[in-house]
């Protein structure tokens, strides 16, 4: 069965926000509110959010609960070796 994805747009502040409806799912446009705080460089204001230790917390949290193969014990190791001492860097890709 095809879901329908439906697309449209908030305004927040005066900025345009995306916005994506899929089946019972809305997705906001990170890119998008990322531009807000700095439109030259919002990747940049995306790897400080996705490398924020309570991003991290999130993170497990959700590979806990959605993920069979998620691998706990790396998970700790990272969360206790890089984590605290800001060597870890957590990108879209990676």
């Amino acid at each position: 069965m095809k879901r329908t994805v439906f697309k449209t747009e908030i305004i927040v502040k005066e900025n345009a926000i995306g916005v994506m409806r899929e089946g019972d799912f809305d997705y906001i446009s990170l890119t998008d509110l990322a531009k807000y705080s700095n439109t030259d460089d919002p990747s940049g204001v995306i790897r400080n959010w996705m490398s924020n230790k309570n991003s991290f917390e999130y993170y497990g949290l959700w590979e806990q609960v959605n993920n069979e193969n998620f691998n706990s014990v790396e998970f700790h190791r990272i969360k206790i070796e890089e984590v605290p001492y800001n060597r870890f860097t957590m990108t879209p890709k990676r």
